[in-house]
């Protein structure tokens, strides 16, 4: 019977094409992926698999059909978000003339959809690195000996057991983080970043890191929705006010 349904089996599409998913696989799908994110959102990327299964209501057996490992889930949810930022930063850097309404748009946009919170901890090193490196303010033997501060800066990575992003001992350049995607995003950030510090708006000292470390922050977690939204509405205006210059 199943081999009957229009579209499906290998009857329908060249080799190496995979077949539309039904109607119900699709909303299991969607479920996960929304579970997903919730969960890893709010406990990090260290949440097991259960969790996820037991927020999209579905057995954990249907999350593995779908995702063989539980780094395939991550990196799918870490790609998706990683994108988004990108459209965000891109759009803030199109339609905003003045710099630091660019940057300021970028932050609100991005925290008001939560997307920050599961980037891979590794974007926040890359881009740290690679700013302080050419700017000659970290020698290249010390790069390894800052994991354990850096992991302190990142605490929604660091819950719910061992986050499978985490990386330890020598830390990663932009081009090894075998990710297109993650490289295009700090490419424009720090397109953002480089026009507010040119326009004398932003701190001379504040890194790409910087900035997306305050999109990873999120405020704490609060019963009620409104409260909730007013709290991460002033904790980002305190980090904004925190990264812009002062006059000497």
């Amino acid at each position: 019977m199943g081999s009957g349904v229009p579209g499906s089996g290998s009857g329908s599409g060249g080799p190496g094409r995979s077949a539309p998913l039904r109607v119900d696989a699709q909303r299991n799908l969607e479920h996960v992926l929304r579970a997903a994110r919730e969960v890893f959102g709010e406990l990090g990327y260290g949440a097991p698999m259960e969790d996820v299964a037991r927020r999209a209501r579905v057995g954990v057996g249907t999350v593995y059909r779908r995702f063989p490992s539980k780094d395939v889930l991550v990196r799918r949810i870490a790609e998706e978000e990683t994108s988004r930022l990108t459209d965000q930063a891109r759009t803030a850097l199109g339609q905003e003339d003045e710099p630091w309404s660019a940057l300021s748009r970028f932050l609100r946009t991005s925290v008001a959809s939560g997307a920050g919170r599961l980037l891979p901890p590794q974007v926040l090193r890359v881009g740290a690195d690679a700013e302080e490196e050419s700017a000659g303010r970290v020698a290249p033997d010390a790069v390894a000996g800052r994991s354990a501060q850096d992991e302190a800066r990142v605490p929604q990575q660091r819950q719910a057991g061992r986050p499978e992003l985490r990386v330890v001992g020598q830390r990663p350049s932009a081009e090894d983080l075998d990710d297109p995607g993650a490289v295009e995003l700090l490419d424009v950030v720090g397109q953002l970043v480089e026009r507010a510090r040119a326009a004398g708006e932003l701190r001379g000292d504040v890194t790409v890191a910087d900035v997306l470390l305050v999109i990873a922050t999120p405020a704490p977690a609060l019963p009620d929705a409104a409260h909730q939204a007013a709290a991460s509405a002033r904790l980002l205006d305190i980090l904004l006010e925190g990264l812009r210059s002062r006059p000497a």
